[in-house]
């Protein structure tokens, strides 16, 4: 099968001829339909993370059952499913507590002395993300997909593995986000936009979209923000603050950088919680004003927005097909795989939220 494989920091993805091995007791092999390009995808290229290589990048992914180990009985072939790399075990201490997004993931991989999922003439290919979504086929743990609802569109359907459960599941589960109050959102890439539509589905009274880039800006209002700030025009910190005096309940970041973090912390009013969604590069420290936190403001991380992936998912497929949630209009383009470098050339320009993998079927 074809897929996009990356052998070293720096150099663009390569699409070669990878092998995937039989399903193991409870694996599952699936025909990918389709695939969203994230930002996360880009960081083991750039090394600002580190993943071993060579690894067949991609964790945003949809497609159809093609075969299930012996082991398996959640799925059969022929049903729909979307993955997620919130794999999880079911019995660890983070499982048992309700917070399978942070599970360890205890026996959800291979070990050591077992052969790889992928591989290239005896050579393995890492999995990245417990998935590799660039490739023709997947095979992974049970526990890594959900099945989806078959008038589900699978190219919609390949948001919510990642980009769209993230932003929805950091208003919804990890921050709580109440009627009536106020949000603000930092950066409206796929990530943000879809923490815009939970803010407004939660019901929140205004919501700012900031960002730099006015159709970004535009697009963030066609979601349903309130009220936009452009970041290039000057502090946005200042410019949230003229607009809701007092700061707001609820800021979350989805870029992932070191002054970004810090905005969204100094945005708050008395008592409001900051939620980061965006990934920070490694090594990087977050600085805030020590005093600020005798006013009770909060400063917290999201895991894929502390997602319960296989009760979360379905429901976003409902929302969506009720016309709620809105997916159409977060993809920016349809590619084929051979296009992927110029996908991360786009994404690296910040010009568009989600770009879809089409595979041939």
């Amino acid at each position: 099968m074809k897929a996009a494989v990356l052998r070293a920091i720096g150099q663009p993805l390569q699409i070669e001829e990878v092998q995937l091995d039989r399903p193991g007791p409870r694996e599952v092999r699936i025909r990918t339909v389709a695939a969203g390009v994230c930002h996360s995808d880009i960081h083991p290229q750039e090394g600002t993370q580190k993943f071993p290589l060579p690894t067949v990048l991609g964790h945003e992914s949809a497609g159809i059952v093609e075969e299930v180990g012996t082991a398996v009985d959640y799925v059969k072939p022929g049903d729909a499913v979307v993955t997620c790399l919130s794999v999880f075990c079911g019995y660890c201490e983070y499982c048992l507590t309700g917070r399978p997004a942070i599970c360890r993931k205890v026996e959800t991989r291979r070990r050591r002395d077992q052969p790889p999922r992928i591989s290239q003439n005896g050579e393995t290919m890492h999995q990245f993300l417990d998935l590799s979504s660039f490739a023709e086929e997947l095979l992974v743990h049970e526990h890594a997909l959900v099945k989806i609802r078959e008038d589900m569109p699978l190219d919609k359907a390949a948001l919510l593995g990642c980009g769209v459960t993230t932003g929805l599941g950091s208003v919804f589960n990890t921050a709580g986000v109440e009627p009536g109050t106020t949000v603000a959102v930092i950066g409206c890439g796929g990530v943000g936009l879809a923490t815009i539509q939970g803010a407004v589905i939660a019901g929140a009274g205004r919501i700012v979209a900031i960002d730099r880039i006015p159709s970004k800006l535009e697009l963030a209002k066609a979601m349903g923000a309130t009220d936009l700030v452009n970041a290039a025009e000057g502090d946005p910190v200042r410019q949230v603050r003229d607009l809701i005096r007092g700061g707001v309940h609820y800021s979350f970041e989805a870029i992932g950088l070191k002054e970004t973090v810090e905005q969204a912390f100094d945005m708050l009013g008395r008592g409001g919680v900051a939620t980061i969604i965006g990934l920070i590069p490694m090594g990087v420290r977050v600085e805030i004003d020590g005093e600020q936190l005798v006013y009770e403001k909060k400063l917290q991380g999201s895991n894929m927005g502390s997602n319960r992936f296989r009760i979360d998912l379905p429901r976003y497929a409902d929302l969506y097909l009720a016309g709620k949630l809105k997916l159409d209009e977060l993809i920016s383009r349809e590619i084929a795989l051979e296009q992927i470098n110029d996908a991360f050339d786009a994404l690296r320009q910040g010009e568009v939220a989600r770009q879809i993998i089409r595979f041939k079927q």
